[in-house]
């Protein structure tokens, strides 16, 4: 696909090289051609002729003006460079885009598996993709041009929207509701028993039925083998445009709330409430019934053991505020050397045990 083309698709602006100017400027021969065939993309070091690249921070220039990159997406205000250019407004989004034009996804043909086992109650929209060994239940509402690959299972009385997206071995349990164009990656379950035990006067653990169905939203992504239960009373809820990383867990009667991000071996216990836009970054975990407010970020490993301000950036376990949490790392590798300093100066009787 020839750059125009590309920048045309993308509505971006296109800045050809000048080819006086890259001969004044030595430019690689790879580089010069202004209006160069796109073969795919690639990273900007990784990338040769004929590939497409991006650089969305200044800092990497000079990777941008040695890159073997036929082309490279760059800011607006992004120093020129003797490579052919399109430039954006958001590099690392109009990369992702482009990747779209090399990478379509890919297209299921309309039609049911003769392995598949559907109840005669079920409703399938039509377009829909039915693949070896699908189990769908009773009373099952799924909308149009759905894909549901190998042995995907849907519990008696779920109800799911149009363009739903399940890969090979996603379960989603009895009553639960999930809004159009969802995506389940491969081993999501949606829906299992939320965790909840009541002990005996024996002290053996009596189960708590988990009959409140999972509700998630439009557009939402749920990434290999992460687990949302369902809930004893109430609803767990997972808003529109929610991304969920693999092996998160989402406790019974948690809350998140839209565009939230939950990276990676994030957990979640039970009734906790993520706001708006809120990224938990990887393994970080939070306790239940704490509130994590709008436009927070809460860094690798974190604990969360209180409620987090909106726009928040917190760190450690317990989570503190990001600056404050700079502090204590910077005097953690000192504490035994300070620890020699304290015990010398209670010796000297210059202070008292107490007094510190």
């Amino acid at each position: 696909m020839k750059l125009s083309a590309i920048a045309a698709a993308l509505q971006v602006r296109l800045e050809k090289v000048r080819l006086e100017k890259a001969r004044l400027e030595k430019v690689r021969p790879e580089n010069g051609d202004p209006d160069p065939e796109i073969s795919g993309l690639n990273g900007i070091e990784q990338a040769g002729p004929g590939e497409l690249t991006f650089v969305s921070n200044p800092k990497y220039a000079s990777a941008a003006r040695s890159t073997r990159a036929s082309a490279v997406i760059v800011s607006e205000d992004f120093p020129a460079i003797p490579a052919a250019t399109l430039r954006t407004k958001d590099p690392y989004l109009t990369f992702a885009r482009a990747l779209e034009l090399f990478h379509p996804p890919q297209r299921y043909a309309a039609g049911v598996h003769a392995t598949a086992v559907i109840d005669d109650s079920a409703k399938i929209g039509q377009g829909a993709h039915i693949g070896p060994y699908v189990v769908i239940g009773e009373h099952v509402e799924i909308g149009a041009n759905a894909v549901l690959l190998a042995h995907v299972v849907i519990y008696r009385g779920v109800k799911i929207g149009d363009n739903f997206f399940a890969h090979a071995h996603a379960t989603v349990r009895e009553n639960c509701r999930i809004g159009s164009r969802v995506i389940l990656q491969n081993g999501v379950v949606i829906g299992a028993d939320g965790f909840g035990f009541a002990k005996t006067a024996a002290g053996h653990w009596h189960k708590i039925p988990q009959p409140a169905p999972v509700i998630i939203g439009d557009d939402v992504e749920v990434q290999a083998n992460s687990c949302i239960d369902r809930a004893s009373v109430g609803q767990t809820q997972i808003g529109r445009g929610v991304k969920i990383d693999n092996l998160v867990q989402v406790g019974h009667g948690a809350h998140v709330g839209e565009d939230a991000l939950l990276c990676a071996q994030v957990g979640l216990a039970g009734t906790t409430e993520i706001g708006k836009r809120v990224i938990l970054t990887g393994q970080v975990g939070v306790v239940g019934h704490c509130k994590v407010g709008d436009n927070a970020i809460v860094t690798p490993q974190s604990g969360v053991a209180h409620d987090i301000a909106a726009g928040a950036l917190v760190s450690g376990a317990p989570a503190v505020d990001h600056r404050l949490w700079l502090k204590y790392s910077a005097i953690l590798p000192h504490l035994p050397e300070i620890a020699k300093i304290v015990r010398k100066l209670r010796r000297s009787g210059i202070f008292s045990r107490g007094a510190v």
